[in-house]
């Protein structure tokens, strides 16, 4: 166990910040999977600005890499214009 009050202050601020950032991933890919799961062009329109803000938040702030947010907004509007 950490022996300084700032090592300590650390061990709870990292604690917190992993919570909100699992959080916040989990709920991105809930509604990934949301949007794959839409069978109509409207609702994938819908959906998908909401779900890219989302990918950008966590690539900003390393939650995770910016080509993997990249890679997953690129093969959704794919996904989304091959809807009819």
């Amino acid at each position: 166990m950490a022996n300084h009050k700032s090592s300590l202050k650390r061990i709870r601020a990292n604690a917190a910040k992993r919570l909100r950032n699992r959080y916040q991933a989990k709920t991105t890919r809930t509604f990934i999977k949301r949007l794959r799961a839409a069978e109509d062009k409207k609702t994938g329109l819908e959906l998908l600005p909401k779900v890219v803000s989302m990918l950008d938040r966590l690539a900003k702030k390393n939650v995770i890499h910016k080509n993997k947010a990249a890679n997953n907004k690129s093969k959704l509007t794919k996904f989304v214009n091959g809807l009819k």
